[in-house]
């Protein structure tokens, strides 16, 4: 069996730690990043032939390309996954513009900042696939959560508009 080399944003604690935990067992490659690289420091520890740990902030420009520049110069990504995320609950009208900003630039233009820095790579291959971690708040707006259901429905437009058929492999993105 083939093993696959992952790209997990918000691999520090959740899904994101899980998963790195879970692949780097069944020998995959991880790549797993997070604010702060010392929460994922002990994978690296446990796996050092198939983890790396990378500083990411998904809202910084240059963090993404830098992150994205390691991953792919250690070999080519075969998997994404948007993991990184933040919550808020609140009444539209009560959230500050700050947390707003907050909350939409870590689910949703972090998640799109990964997805058009690493899909020109898998393009470019043929092959490869994203995975954006949503939530039933994509599909349904529940009171007090306007601003994190915006960024959910707002991964899942973006993700079905983006969706790419490969010519050679027949896999999908």
């Amino acid at each position: 069996m083939t093993s696959l080399r992952w790209l997990i944003t918000g691999a520090s604690a959740g899904f994101g730690r899980t998963f790195a935990e879970v692949l780097l067992a069944k020998g995959d490659q991880v790549v797993a990043t997070a604010r702060n690289p010392d929460s994922v420091a002990d994978l690296v520890e446990k796996y050092p032939e198939t983890a790396q740990a990378l500083r990411l902030d998904v809202t910084d420009p240059a963090q993404v390309r830098d992150a994205v520049a390691a991953a792919t110069a250690a070999g080519p990504v075969d998997v994404l996954v948007n993991n990184a995320g933040h919550g808020l609950l609140g009444a539209l009208e009560e959230l500050s513009d700050a947390d707003i900003q907050e909350v939409l630039g870590v689910n949703l233009l972090g998640a799109l900042a990964m997805t058009r820095a690493v899909l020109p790579h898998m393009r470019e291959r043929g092959t490869g696939h994203i995975v954006q971690m949503s939530s039933v708040g994509g599909v349904v707006g529940n009171p007090g959560h306007a601003i994190y259901a915006t960024t959910k429905f707002g991964l899942e437009g973006a993700s079905e508009a983006s969706r790419v058929r490969w010519r050679r492999s027949g896999s999908g993105c």
